[in-house]
């Protein structure tokens, strides 16, 4: 059963200030958009992530959400034209059930989208809800007098993500009236007739809205234990002229301008290849001869930066998250240091990671070995990744 989450994220913050939207905004160290983006891709229920920006948001978008770029579609003047227009974007996907989910709820637990998904199997839509503890007034909105109680017992406060199955959602959402507005997917799901349930949801799921709810859940993120955990990868190619079947040399997946290259069944990029398996060591996924066998033919001449960028959505789907790369290549020729920060620049690209954070080196064996005779190159690396415990 194929499931699809659309992020909504299209929204200015008017209530929020500041300025930048409050999608943008740093939540310990990465944006809250990008926060929330990595709660869905992640869980293993979760096959397509859409967000919903807005216009003239794509710069700053791409800008914050690292790479690769996550899928999106331009939203809306109001959240149901938004939610719309997510909904029509998945039509080539064709899921068979589908979350909307506010880009402002970082904090969404994988428990509490398993939960949701759980009850589409008896209804027809689904969301986490909280109760409300507090004493409920009713009051005049111009003068604060209060006007009566309400019994807090019947009422709820609703979250998001909220399930539905995907053509019946298309339909209750085609079928709205022009410029009909409603408070949520709920409502618009149950004006046309579906039956819905609310689940137990987390209080810490909770939406920015202001600053005050920026800082609570930068708070609740510092909260979060996270350790430190290394992976160290290394890899040997052998050398040889450059040919039809062989180079030219790519390294750190920067082209090399020399008269020699490295016999492999990929490009034979040493540096990404003992990068990637440094990644997948870390987080006991195997190595890189796992996910990429050499007796695979699609990945016959390969761009290692495609197992690099699969290593690190793998690591991120696990709760792991790279903070530091050092490579060190072993080699006395070519020449390294003029096309080192290249090197870096790529790797920092392909992992979303500051230039400061990616170490590319060199050194030789003083003419001992296989590589102090020129036969290959090898390369080592070591990653520094952060995982929540």
């Amino acid at each position: 059963m194929k499931t699809a989450v659309v992020i909504v994220a299209a929204g200015s913050g008017t209530r929020f200030g500041g300025e930048l939207p409050k999608q943008y905004c740093d939540l310990a160290g990465q944006s809250v958009l990008r926060r929330t983006a990595r709660a869905f891709s992640g869980h293993p229920e979760i096959d397509h992530v859409l967000i919903v920006i807005a216009k003239d948001a794509q710069q700053q978008f791409e800008n914050t959400m690292g790479t690769p770029c996550p899928a999106f579609v331009f939203g809306g003047a109001s959240r149901t034209q938004s939610v719309q227009a997510g909904l029509i974007a998945l039509e080539r996907t064709q899921p068979d059930r589908v979350l909307i989910h506010d880009g402002a709820r970082p904090l969404i637990s994988s428990e509490d989208i398993s939960a949701v998904l759980a009850e589409l199997s008896h209804f027809d839509g689904c969301a986490p809800a909280v109760p409300i503890i507090d004493a409920i007034k009713q009051v005049n909105q111009k003068t604060g007098k209060i006007i009566g109680d309400a019994d807090r017992n019947e009422f709820q406060r609703v979250q998001t993500p909220q399930g539905f199955h995907y053509t019946r959602l298309v339909s209750a959402y085609a079928n709205l009236p022009p410029d009909e507005e409603h408070v949520d997917d709920l409502a618009v799901a149950m004006a046309a007739g579906m039956t819905c349930k609310l689940v137990s949801g987390n209080p810490n799921n909770l939406k920015i809205t202001t600053q005050a709810d920026l800082a609570k859940a930068n708070r609740l993120m510092n909260a979060k234990q996270k350790i430190q955990i290394t992976g160290l990868g290394f890899d040997v190619h052998q050398t040889c002229a450059v040919s039809k079947t062989n180079g030219p040399m790519i390294l750190c997946g920067v082209k090399v301008d020399t008269e020699l290259a490295l016999k492999g069944h990929s490009d034979a990029d040493v540096g990404l290849h003992a990068l990637t398996d440094a990644i997948l060591g870390a987080m006991a996924l195997g190595d890189i001869g796992d996910h990429f066998p050499p007796s695979d033919e699609q990945w016959k001449n390969a761009n290692s930066g495609l197992f690099l960028t699969h290593a690190k959505q793998l690591a991120e789907q696990q709760g792991g998250q790279i903070c530091h790369v050092d490579i060190t290549l072993i080699c006395e020729a070519p020449k390294i240091a003029p096309f080192r920060l290249q090197m870096r620049e790529y790797i920092a690209d392909l992992l979303g990671l500051p230039l400061t954070r990616v170490s590319v080196k060199a050194t030789t064996t003083e003419k001992l070995g296989f590589t102090g005779r020129g036969e290959g190159i090898a390369a080592q690396a070591c990653v520094t990744m952060e995982i929540e415990v």
